[in-house]
């Protein structure tokens, strides 16, 4: 594995830079994506961050979110990959991506355990977020804080950590936090946006999804599952579906909860979560999935009972139940 001093010293030796985020982009891409990219323009390094969809709008209120692009528009001589375990899951950018990697310098930093190093440069370290990887790579570029980087930077921090409440959270998180706040981050803004605001129907539509929340496995599974019938009612994308699995956590008897997306007829976007018993990058490895020990994911195909049914074993099996 790359330090992040040697990644520096070679991403400022390029011209031009496109940033990948992953697909279904969360706060941790964005604001890694968008502080790195500050960070590119401070140093003259000509750079665009790129996303398979649009933005979910929650993100809009860091500045340069809303230059994120569903297409590159020019010629790079470096790719970056921010919170991307592997280079598929930018999604349809691959495409893209895989016609011209053997003309760029490719770099991985990322924060899961499951990152498959398919980069020429590569950083991973399991932390809280990727933002604090990233924070600590701008500051091996030498650019210092402005507001606009430490509010992208703390958006990652909190989004990807429960606003600091996950058990992956250290004081090194603080640290990394700290700093971003004394560089002006708006800490008030950015817990509302990421997560209290929200629309009418959203609000609605949660309610409704945790009115069925299952419990399997004695009760240390809660499954939350979401439809698209649901998500069509009410108007909503599948954004909206961000933070439904970490509520059957809060329940005492879970050790892990389970947000089921349909994607369509048969087949289950997973989300998994876990208190700290239960290694859920594991249950996501079983089916090509994976993330980290206490958040992860993958995708399982069958009726909905099906899936539930494979999770419930999973779970006993993790548990010794």
């Amino acid at each position: 594995m790359n330090t992040l001093k040697e990644i520096a010293d070679r991403l400022k030796r390029v011209k031009s830079v496109r940033i990948y985020t992953h697909m279904r982009p969360d706060g941790d891409t964005v604001g890694c994506a968008v502080a790195l990219s500050h960070a590119l323009n401070a140093l003259g390094i000509v750079n665009e961050v790129l996303n398979e969809t649009p933005i979910p709008e929650k993100y809009l209120f860091l500045a340069g979110a809303e230059k994120i692009k569903t297409q590159p528009t020019f010629s790079a001589q470096a790719c970056v990959f921010v919170d991307t375990s592997d280079y598929a899951r930018i999604g349809s950018l691959q495409t893209d991506y895989l016609a011209n990697a053997k003309k760029t310098v490719t770099f991985n930093i990322d924060h899961h355990v499951s990152n498959t190093r398919y980069a020429q440069y590569n950083f991973v370290r399991d932390r809280a977020s990727n933002c604090e990887n990233i924070a600590e790579l701008i500051a091996e570029l030498g650019v210092p804080y402005d507001k606009n980087i430490a509010n992208a930077l703390l958006t990652g921090m909190v989004s990807d950590s429960g606003a600091f409440s996950h058990a992956d959270v250290n004081g090194d998180t603080f640290r990394a936090a700290a700093l971003c706040a004394d560089a002006g981050a708006d800490v008030q803004r950015i817990t509302y946006e990421t997560y209290k605001k929200q629309s009418r129907a959203r609000a609605q539509f949660y309610v409704e999804v945790l009115q069925k929340l299952r419990f399997e496995a004695e009760e240390k599974l809660a499954v939350a599952l979401v439809t698209q019938e649901q998500l069509k009612r009410h108007g909503l994308g599948t954004d909206a579906t961000e933070g439904i699995v970490d509520f059957g956590l809060n329940v005492d008897t879970v050790e892990i909860s389970v947000c089921l997306l349909e994607m369509k007829a048969g087949q289950y976007k997973v989300s998994l979560r876990s208190k700290g018993k239960a290694n859920v990058n594991e249950i996501a490895a079983r089916y090509g999935g994976g993330g980290h020990v206490l958040a992860s994911g993958c995708m399982l195909f069958g009726d909905a009972e099906e899936v539930i049914d494979k999770l419930s074993f999973e779970t006993r099996r993790q548990l010794d139940l």
